[in-house]
């Protein structure tokens, strides 16, 4: 009972014209698009963190390759913010690099702003524009505003889009977020001088199914693939054993 009422609300939350098979951004991973059932859910708010300061440029590549991948043809709107203090110690988003990962930066809107709550403030508008695809708030290590995230998990829902949380260090707080991923750099396999990069990437909840991690490659022109090596690992939840993914 309580299950199908969730999916009835989710069906009311679902804006107009949304269809069902276009609910999900499929990764082009089948192990991972399986766990996560079919893909990453649009309309719903993601996070992902870096395992540790120095790994926040893999955990911004890998929030670029779901922007990548969640992008369709015409669509206009894909925002980026980030905190004044993130650009100063990170630096921004690289034209070049972008292209390579199929993203036109003239389809991109970023946005710098002095404070936290600004960021989210800006977010919840963003996502409410029906000409934007995908939003992605890049913010420093701290805690969240529960009711801020929670707006923000609302705002998607009505509008259809993905949101994205980049922070740079593991959270500790609590979160609405139908997904929150820890990515990390992984060294290379093989030799050769064009090697592609290596990500590890742990699924630390799942709304929807079971939890994983995977050894990721990105190669620009195929996307994300999952390491020849890697070993998933997706147990299913105790007190969900019905929704295990074989």
């Amino acid at each position: 009972m309580i299950e199908e009422l969730r999916q009835r609300l989710r069906a009311l939350e679902r804006p107009p014209g949304l269809e069902d098979g276009a609910a999900a951004v499929p990764l082009g991973m089948a192990e991972v698009d399986r766990v996560l059932g079919g893909g990453l859910a649009c309309g719903a708010l993601h996070e992902v963190s870096a395992i540790g300061e120095a790994h926040l440029p893999a955990a911004t590549g890998f929030v670029v390759g779901l922007t990548s991948a969640a992008s369709e043809p015409g669509m206009t709107g894909i925002v980026w913010l980030a905190e004044d203090m993130g650009l100063a110690e990170s630096g921004a988003l690289y034209g070049p690099g972008l292209e390579g990962c199929g993203i036109h930066p003239e389809k991109l809107l970023t946005v710098a702003v002095a404070h936290r709550r600004d960021l989210l403030w800006a977010m919840e508008e963003a996502l409410r524009c029906r000409s934007v695809r995908v939003v992605v708030g890049e913010m420093r290590a701290g805690a969240l505003d529960g009711v801020a995230v929670r707006r923000l998990s609302l705002a998607a829902a009505e509008s259809g889009a993905l949101a994205v949380l980049l922070r740079a260090a593991p959270p500790e707080d609590a979160s609405t977020a139908t997904t929150r991923w820890l990515v990390g750099a992984a060294p290379p396999a093989g030799g050769g001088e064009e090697r592609p990069s290596h990500f590890t990437a742990h699924l630390t909840r799942n709304r929807h199914g079971p939890l994983g991690s995977w050894i990721l490659t990105w190669s620009d022109g195929h996307g994300f693939q999952c390491a020849a090596h890697a070993q998933p690992l997706a147990a299913a939840a105790a007190d969900r054993p019905h929704r295990a993914v074989a």
